[in-house]
């Protein structure tokens, strides 16, 4: 099988239906029931800092992140990362994690924060958060709040609940 030509790309505003498909594809209406759902309606995602993966013209991969703080300390919860089912395995998942990590390092950002498998997300630099050091809305599984520094030691004072970051909210005119 010869290797396919991925594109990784700053989202658009235009975007936006194909990567509520994607996310209703891979994810099911169960998706609004997670802790990260409960954060992502009160605060928008940073277009600047979040991805698609295309091969030609068709989107076949997404990742967002979004504003939140830590306590008091300003991070970026990354997610929902999905790529379309018949494309995984062949490294995209990675190559959004990679450009979205960069860029944030970039944009001087110095945590992330997700829930999700430690194995798949530890070969980008995500770790554990130890017990304890942070809560989120609504039932988590504790042994998937994962952090990932872009500073070395950012997050050795941290701690506190996880939530959106008000001063990213928009206060409607």
């Amino acid at each position: 099988m010869s290797e396919l030509s991925v594109t990784i790309l700053p989202e658009a505003p235009a975007d936006a239906q194909a990567i509520e498909r994607l996310h209703e594809r891979t994810f099911g209406p169960g998706r609004f029931v997670l802790s990260a759902y409960r954060l992502r309606e009160h605060v928008e995602h940073r277009l600047d800092l979040s991805f698609t993966a295309r091969i030609g013209t068709l989107l076949v991969g997404s990742v967002r992140q979004l504003p939140i703080c830590i306590g008091d300390t300003p991070a970026l919860l990354l997610g929902p990362l999905t790529v379309e089912p018949p494309f995984r395995d062949r490294g995209i998942g990675k190559l959004l994690l990679e450009r979205a990590l960069k860029d944030a390092k970039a944009a001087g950002e110095k945590l992330v924060v997700l829930v999700g498998d430690e194995p798949y997300y530890s070969r980008v630099g995500f770790k554990k958060i130890p017990r304890g050091r942070a809560t989120m809305p609504g039932p988590v599984d504790l042994d998937r709040l994962l952090v990932a520094e872009l500073v070395d030691g950012a997050f050795e004072s941290v701690s506190g609940a996880i939530r959106p970051d008000w001063s990213a909210v928009a206060i409607p005119e």
